[in-house]
This record gives C-alpha cells, sequence and structure tokens, in this order.
C-alpha cells in the first residue's frame, strides 16, 4: 500500500532537515522504534514493535538512506524487517520532502510504499490505514515538540549539525534546547529508545467509527448502496 502524508513545523528548513536525516532523533519520536545499531554511514539497524488488538508484532531489520539530495533537501530510506517470531516481514520505501514556507514554516511530505506479510498483514489495508494514521499523528507530535522553538533559537541545530562523511547526512551532537512548554508535552523517552509499543484496536469503536468514516468517502460505497436499494424495492414491489 501506498502512504502519503503531509504536515507543517514551526522551524526553519535547515533545522527541518537535519532532524528527519538523523534516525536515531526520528526513531524517539516513533511509537515502539529503536535504533539498535550503525553498519556505515548511511545504514542502521533496528526494531519495531506494534500491538494490534490481542497481536503484538515484532520486527528486527534494516534501515539505509538510498538517496540523500541535500541542495534539494530530498531522501530516500529503504528499510526491510524480519517478524522476530518468524511469522511474516515488512519492507519499506520512503521519499521524504522538505520545502520552506513563509513565516519561518516548513513543509515536510512523506510518501511511503510499503508491503506486509505475515501477522499484521491478516488485519487487512483498513487496520493497517489506521495503524499508520495513529503512528503518524504521534510522530508529528513529537517532532513539533523537537523542532518547534521560540523566536532566535529554531535555527540551532543547523547551527550544531555537522555532515557524514560521504552521505551528506545532518547528525546533531547534542539535543536541540526544547522550549519549557514543549519539553511539557514531549513524552519522556529513555536514551536510544523510542516511544512505547503504539496499540491499535484499544477501542474496537474507535477503529469501526474510522473505518465507516474512510468508507463513507469512497463513492463507490454510495453507489453500492443505491444499487442493493433499487434490487430490495424491486423485490418488495
Amino acid at each position: 500500500m501506498e502512504i502519503t502524508k503531509t504536515f507543517v513545523v514551526k522551524a526553519s528548513p535547515d533545522a527541518t532537515w537535519a532532524f528527519l536525516t538523523d534516525l536515531r532523533r526520528v526513531a524517539q519520536c516513533m511509537p515502539g522504534a529503536a535504533i539498535t545499531g550503525q553498519t556505515d554511514d548511511r545504514t542502521y539497524t533496528g526494531t519495531v514493535t506494534m500491538k494490534v488488538g490481542p497481536v503484538t508484532a515484532a520486527f528486527k531489520g534494516t534501515l539505509r538512506f538510498e538517496k540523500i539530495d541535500a541542495q534539494a533537501r530530498t531522501a530516500e530510506i529503504v528499510a526491510a524487517g524480519q517478524d522476530t517470531k518468524g511469522k511474516g516481514g515488512a519492507d519499506m520505501r520512503m521519499t521524504s520532502r522538505v520545502v520552506g514556507k513563509a513565516a519561518g514554516e516548513t513543509e515536510v511530505t512523506i510518501a511511503s510504499d510499503v508491503k506486509i506479510i505475515g501477522t499484521l498483514a491478516q488485519f487487512g489495508r483498513g487496520i493497517v490505514q489506521d495503524v499508520s494514521d495513529q503512528v503518524f499523528d504521534k510522530f508529528v507530535g513529537c517532532a513539533r515538540a523537537q523542532l518547534e522553538q521560540p523566536t532566535g533559537t529554531a535555527g540551532t541545530a543547523a547551527a550544531t549539525a555537522a555532515p557524514v562523511a560521504g552521505a551528506g547526512v545532518a547528525v546533531v551532537p547534542e539535543q536541540v534546547p526544547v522550549s519549557p512548554v514543549a519539553a511539557a508535552n514531549q513524552p519522556s523517552v529513555p536514551p536510544g529508545e523510542g516511544l512505547p509499543p503504539i496499540e491499535v484496536l484499544s477501542t474496537a469503536s474507535g477503529v469501526a467509527g474510522r473505518a465507516a468514516g474512510r468508507a463513507l468517502r469512497n463513492p463507490i460505497v454510495w453507489i453500492g448502496g443505491g444499487i442493493v436499494i433499487v434490487i430490495l424495492y424491486w423485490v418488495l414491489r
């Protein structure tokens, strides 16, 4: 399935780019994700844990920056992981693009092509989409908490970042200072670990509501419903 998301953050393009190309900082904002090692300048190893209803799936694999264009501020990441219980796997190709906007804002577009086999795939596209939406919302909230600084400090990340040799990836040696308001909203995360695994289907009604909303926005549902009504009317007559 292909997933495209866009969000706007009140930070400079340089600071936002530095954040998105530092996978350790990104992992800290991803529910259930953690970077466990680094193979070379562009390749990392890590884990991701998801809990969907009664099922918990843990993946272990690699992430690699396949393409990086610092001038255009676009990056392409390829990730592959296997279920630690041997019950499937997942592959992803993700392209991120950073575009500066007026008034000190930056727009981030993330397009992903995800393939899932095994435990999570059995829940179907609707639930996988629900997982994606919830993970993305939590990621954006955490990213904003790290990047949105008081006036005069939004560019701190860009000023302190240094490029990795041969990769063009910005690495921030220290955590960017966070404003008191942002810090209060930022989850407490142990060093080197991501957010706790996200629990989807914790409330069946919530998922059902979101699934119904997606269905009602689909024209095919309305057309199919109309046909069913006509048939029932004809039978009853």
